[in-house]
């Protein structure tokens, strides 16, 4: 696999990393559970739930463009994308909030739909779109057989491009569980959860940002 065949899943990798990262996505409330338990294994315990609704999140939007990949052109679904990631994280910008949930006693399923929650109202399904949609336009331009049969060329497409959805969901899941739980555990036991209080407020604007880059990087590059 060449360099330029390469970068999709690196960055897929790295901003799972960044989703990780997120107090929003999940490590603050894994770290919160631990602390509340006084055992790590509590915070280790959350990561299965929290990644399965991150991975939910994601794939649902990965899934949803790849439906609208079959009916709409490419340069006209990429500008939407594109103006609705600037739209959106402008929004976050200058208003911000996030979903409310319970008290700290949950179970596997209450964590999962949270999880998704949280990760939805971030955006990150629709921050992993640009790298996902330049994986499966490499993978669907060299999988492509040279076949007489129009049906036969389109149902390897599509197989291909499901592929590239499967690994983009597993690749920046797995990223993203690793760093939430490194954290996590790291929180519980060295740093506590009043050290970090200012910073949810500066990595929630930092994360807005991020959304109207990457937005703007899908419209111009």
């Amino acid at each position: 696999m060449s360099g330029p065949e390469l970068w999709p899943w690196v960055g897929l990798a790295l901003l799972g990393a960044l989703h990780g990262l997120n107090p929003g996505m999940g490590w603050l409330f894994a770290a919160a559970l631990g602390m509340q338990e006084g055992r790590s294994s509590a915070a280790w315990g959350a990561l299965a739930p929290l990644a399965l609704g991150h991975a939910l999140a994601v794939g649902l939007v990965v899934l949803l463009v790849l439906g609208l990949g079959l009916a709409v052109p490419s340069r006209m679904l990429k500008f939407g994308i594109g103006a609705f990631l600037v739209g959106y994280g402008l929004v976050r910008l200058f208003r911000g909030g996030h979903p409310r949930w319970g008290g700290m006693r949950v179970g596997s399923r209450d964590l999962t739909i949270w999880s998704f929650l949280m990760a939805s109202a971030h955006g990150a399904g629709l921050m992993v779109l640009p790298l996902f949609m330049a994986g499966a336009s490499m993978g669907t331009a060299q999988g492509r057989p040279h076949s007489p049969h129009a049906h036969v060329a389109v149902a390897s497409s599509v197989n291909t491009e499901l592929m590239q959805a499967g690994m983009t969901v597993l690749i920046h899941t797995v990223s993203y569980m690793v760093v939430t739980g490194a954290i996590a555990v790291l929180v519980v036991h060295w740093l506590g959860l009043r050290l970090l209080r200012p910073l949810w407020i500066d990595l929630d604007r930092i994360w807005a940002v991020a959304l109207i880059l990457t937005g703007a990087l899908t419209l111009f590059v």
